[in-house]
C-alpha cells in the first residue's frame, strides 16, 4: 500500500486569528495516521509569499498562494483560474517532483483554486463543505456581493462535480449539494456535523480569571466575532439583564462594526479578544450558559456551529438562535433552539435555574461525548479509503 500525501486547500493561513476550525482538526487527524507520509496545507494569503514550502511547528507543511493585492476586495481572484493559475502550477510542479511515488489526495475545505482538480492526476478528490460560501456572511446583499456570489458559486460547482466524495456539515448543505448533482448521486454525499475534542473540554479544571470579582450568572460566546452574529440582540439582552455578565471570547471579525462597538459600550459586557486555543477550555469552565445568537440569514441556515458540543462537553446549557441545523438537538435544560428574538431571554432565564443541577450537567456531557472529533473523522476517513466509483461523465 502506498503512503499518502494529503493536500488540504484551506481558506486562510494556518494560524490566522488563532482559531481552530474543522479543517485544522482534519489536517491534524490525517497527519496522525500511520499511512500518511505528509500533510500539506495549501492556502491563499493577502501578503506576498515565495513559491516554497514551510514546515509548521506541528509538522504540517504549508504552501501559500498570494492574492492579486492585499486588499480584501481582491480575494475574488482565489476563485477565478486566470488570477492564480501560474502560482498554482508552481505548486503542482513541486508535487510532481517530490511526491510522485505516493498516493495523492486533494481535500477542498473551501471552494478556492478549482483549477487544481483539473490539472493533476489525483488519487482522490474530496470536498468537505462547511459553509454556504457564496452567500454573504452578514446576510446583506449588494451589487458587489451578488457578483461575488456568482464567482464563488461557479467555482464551487466545478469542485462539487469533480469530487469523488463530498462531506457536508449540515443537512441543509447536503441538500444544496444534491440539488447541484442530482439525487442519483446521493452515495457520493455524506453529512458529518462538527464535533468536539471531548477530553479537552470535559475537564472541570482551571477557570479563566477574566471575570474576577463577579459572582453572578455569566453568559458566554466563545469563537470568532463575525457579522453573522446578532450583536443587536445581545445588546438588548445586556440592557435588560444588568445582573448578568455577557462574556465574549474571540477575535473581532467585524472590523469593529458599529453594532459590535455599541455592544461593547454596555457595562456588563466583557470582551477578552483572541485567546490561544489551549486556553479556551478555561473560559468554558468560567461561563454558566453558552450562547450562540445568530442573525436570520441564508448563510446561517447552513451553519452547524463548532461551539455547540464544546459548551455541552463542559457541562454548560446552551441557547442557539436562528440555527436550523441544530434543531434536532433541542432538549429541555440541555440545548434550547429558538427562532424568535423575544424567546432569547426567557430561554436563558429558564436554563439559569438548571446550571448547578448535576443530573442535567451529566446529560449534556453524555450527549457531547457521542460527538468526539476522533470518531467523526474516523468515520469520514473510512469512506475516503474505500473504492468509490467516479461520478458519471454526464455530471463531471
Amino acid at each position: 500500500m502506498k503512503m499518502k500525501v494529503h493536500i488540504i486547500v484551506g481558506a486562510a493561513e494556518w494560524e490566522q486569528d488563532r482559531l481552530r476550525y474543522r479543517r485544522h482538526r482534519l489536517a491534524e487527524f490525517l497527519l496522525s495516521r500511520a499511512d500518511t507520509k505528509e500533510v500539506i496545507w495549501l492556502c491563499p494569503t493577502p501578503g506576498q509569499a515565495e513559491a516554497s514550502i514551510t514546515v509548521l511547528p506541528n509538522g504540517i507543511k504549508q504552501w501559500k498562494i498570494p492574492d492579486l493585492l492585499p486588499q480584501k476586495a481582491f480575494r475574488f481572484g482565489r476563485y477565478m483560474d486566470r488570477f492564480y493559475k501560474k502560482k498554482a502550477e508552481l505548486f503542482l510542479k513541486f508535487l510532481k517532483q517530490s511526491c510522485e511515488h505516493y498516493s495523492l489526495c486533494l481535500w477542498y475545505t473551501f471552494p478556492g483554486f478549482p483549477l487544481l482538480a483539473d490539472h493533476f492526476s489525483w488519487d482522490k478528490i474530496v470536498y468537505d463543505c462547511s459553509d454556504l460560501w457564496a452567500s454573504p456572511i452578514s446576510g446583506k446583499g449588494s451589487v458587489v456581493s451578488r457578483l461575488r456570489q456568482r464567482v464563488i458559486a461557479s467555482a464551487e460547482e466545478r469542485i462539487i462535480k469533480g469530487a469523488d466524495l463530498i462531506f457536508c456539515t449540515s443537512d441543509f448543505l447536503h441538500q444544496q449539494v444534491l440539488a447541484k448533482l442530482g439525487t442519483n448521486y446521493a452515495a457520493h454525499v455524506h453529512t458529518y456535523e462538527n464535533g468536539v475534542e471531548f477530553s479537552l473540554f470535559s475537564d472541570e479544571g482551571e477557570k479563566a480569571d477574566a471575570a474576577r470579582g463577579f459572582d453572578g450568572t455569566i453568559l458566554g460566546f466563545v469563537g470568532g466575532l463575525k457579522p453573522k452574529l446578532d450583536f443587536a440582540l445581545m445588546t438588548k439582552a445586556a440592557r435588560e439583564k444588568r445582573e448578568w455578565l455577557f462574556l465574549l471570547v474571540g477575535p473581532d471579525g467585524t472590523r469593529r462594526s458599529s453594532e459590535f462597538e455599541e455592544l461593547l459600550q454596555e457595562p456588563n459586557v466583557l470582551w477578552t479578544g483572541s485567546v490561544p486555543p489551549h486556553e479556551v477550555p478555561k473560559y468554558m469552565n468560567l461561563i454558566d450558559i453558552g450562547i450562540m445568537p445568530y442573525k436570520p440569514s441564508p448563510y446561517n441556515n447552513a451553519v452547524f456551529p463548532l461551539k455547540l458540543f464544546e459548551y455541552l462537553a463542559a457541562g454548560k446549557p446552551v441557547v442557539g438562535v436562528n440555527l436550523p441545523s441544530t434543531r434536532k438537538y433541542n432538549e429541555d435544560v440541555v440545548y434550547r433552539h429558538i427562532e424568535r428574538e423575544a424567546d432569547f431571554l426567557p430561554a436563558c432565564e429558564e436554563l439559569e435555574k438548571s446550571v448547578c443541577q448535576e443530573e442535567w450537567r451529566r446529560r449534556r456531557i453524555e450527549l457531547a461525548k457521542t460527538r468526539d472529533w476522533n470518531s467523526i473523522l474516523e468515520g469520514m476517513y473510512e469512506i475516503v479509503v474505500k473504492e468509490i466509483p467516479s461520478l458519471p461523465a454526464s455530471v463531471v
